[in-house]
């Protein structure tokens, strides 16, 4: 038994998820994932968010230049979020309109994800483990150039202690028990994995015999 370390699991009601420069321009730089499993994976994760009604703070840099703006399914699915339009800063940590946002919520806990991984996730998750949060990012809704790039980056941050995490390993941590609501986590499932739909639609079609 390691004595030392310590499980720091998600918990819903200290947790908040950031969504960082998701940008129409900035996500066509992306060749870790396909094109449609990237997606896929960054409206899993924003899904995850409403579903668990965590805080959620969204945030661009410069969309007004070649960055573009934020994907538009994630605006429509967070209309009254924390919209957070950099004018130029590269670190969104930098930004005082971000990191007030952040501190409004009172938690400690930062699920992250972004464009591009090893500067927009980086740079704002190694500030924050500075200033004493817990920061979780979200390896598969954020990418990047290339594997080598990203696994740098991966690396640099667990050498600050971020966790990394993929969106369905937060999801089934916040959840913690099936029992909580079997329909409402099985529909967030079912909608971002194909393969998971069968299995529900199997395990509903036996629990009504």
């Amino acid at each position: 038994m390691n004595q030392s370390f310590k499980y720091n699991r998600l918990i819903k009601d200290d947790a908040v998820l950031l969504m960082v420069d998701h940008q129409t321009g900035l996500i066509s730089l992306v060749q870790d994932f396909s094109p449609n499993e990237f997606k896929n994976n960054v409206l899993a994760l924003a899904a995850c968010g409403k579903y668990f009604q965590l805080p959620t703070i969204l945030t661009t840099s410069f969309e007004d230049g070649p960055n573009g703006p934020l994907v538009p399914e994630i605006k429509d699915m967070f209309p009254d979020a924390p919209y957070i339009a950099r004018p130029g800063n590269i670190n969104a940590w930098d930004n005082e309109g971000f990191v007030n946002a952040i501190k409004k919520t009172g938690r400690k806990q930062l699920i992250i994800a972004g464009v591009v991984t090893e500067v927009c996730v980086a740079f704002p998750a190694l500030s924050a483990i500075e200033e004493g949060y817990e920061v979780f990012v979200v390896t598969d809704a954020s990418g990047t150039f290339n594997e080598v790039t990203r696994d740098a980056a991966w690396l640099r941050m667990q050498a600050a202690g971020v966790q990394m995490m993929s969106w369905f390993g937060v999801a089934c941590e916040l959840h913690r028990d099936w029992r909580n609501d079997v329909e409402g986590l099985g529909a967030l499932f079912s909608n971002y994995i194909p393969n998971y739909r069968n299995l529900m639609t199997s395990y509903f079609a036996m629990s009504k015999k």
